[in-house]
């Protein structure tokens, strides 16, 4: 029986270059990636990017695989046909096609290590629970946002975003890749027990659910007008009162949670939790850091089950 094929992204992001590093060890010298009797595929997700070390060259390869935007003939950019290539060869039906996609992110928010998992695939659930239980990451579950989309570990069966942080962009650290490659060594090893059918959940997983994102005030030009406030700088994973500031003004003023949540339908809540604060990357797309509430789910059976079932 052919071992499932696990397809390993890495600069999907060119100024990301930790996981770049390290695509080009573990291809020169392969007894460095355990395998886990798994078929790993190695691909650097934006080779253009990563060789001009900017994050794109022309759009955001992460939110490029948006299916009506790949199938329009019109669309012949270097993120659009990269994307394109990625899912002609490692997707569904492909001569290599991969049943699980890891993608592995750096950012320079305080995030520590965590895990990104879009929406609620019970495979997808399956892993990350998995991957908390033997590593204790915190899960970001990105879910119900029209604005971001076309990610890339989505056109897989099953798939997830590995983060590691904080570091600068473009600087690669020993640190930031020993703790890349322990993730993802767990990640196999999750999956090497799913297929064996011997993987265990615990009784329950946290998410962070994300309940949308945080600009700061804008002058007609677009420009900021506020900073982010001090107290919330490197405060991820932690809880948010509506009496919170989060923006200091040239003033000395302060604008607080509560004020800029007032007209949102989802309101403050007693507490939000704040994550991708101050994301370098994130500015151009109108974020100082997004929200969360934090829950806890019960796992289900069926999730490790239809893990399973994907990789037999």
């Amino acid at each position: 029986m052919a071992a499932p094929r696990v397809l390993v992204v890495a600069g999907t992001h060119g100024n990301e270059r930790n996981a770049p590093w390290l695509i080009q060890q573990w291809r020169q010298r392969p007894e460095l990636l355990q395998r886990h009797g798994l078929e790993v595929e190695l691909e650097i997700g934006n080779p253009a990017a990563v060789a001009a070390q900017r994050r794109y060259i022309e759009r955001d390869l992460n939110r490029t695989f948006v299916p009506e935007l790949l199938a329009d003939p019109s669309q012949q950019g270097v993120e659009v046909q990269r994307a394109r290539q990625l899912l002609e060869r490692f997707g569904p039906g492909g001569p290599a096609a991969c049943q699980v996609a890891l993608d592995l992110h750096s950012t320079t928010a305080s995030m520590g290590n965590s895990l990104v998992v879009y929406g609620r695939r019970p495979a997808d659930l399956a892993l990350a629970a998995a991957l908390q239980h033997r590593l204790g990451l915190p899960i970001y579950l990105h879910e119900g946002d029209t604005s971001q989309v076309g990610y890339l570990v989505e056109q897989w069966p099953c798939g997830l975003v590995i983060e590691v942080g904080p570091v600068a962009q473009g600087l690669v650290t020993a640190a930031i890749c020993r703790q890349s490659q322990l993730a993802l060594e767990a990640a196999l090893a999750s999956l090497a027990e799913a297929r064996s059918g011997q993987l265990r959940l615990p009784a329950a997983l946290v998410v962070h659910r994300h309940c949308g994102s945080i600009d700061g005030p804008r002058d007609g030009n677009g420009d900021p007008l506020a900073m982010l406030h001090p107290s919330l700088q490197g405060r991820d994973w932690q809880p948010l009162g509506a009496a919170a500031p989060i923006f200091c003004l040239a003033d000395g003023g302060n604008l607080r949670l509560g004020d800029l949540l007032a007209d949102r339908a989802a309101g403050p809540g007693e507490s939000q939790w704040p994550v991708f604060i101050n994301e370098a990357a994130y500015g151009e797309k109108g974020i100082a850091f997004s929200l969360t509430e934090r829950q806890r789910l019960a796992c289900d059976p069926a999730w490790s089950q239809a893990l399973a079932n994907l990789l037999a």
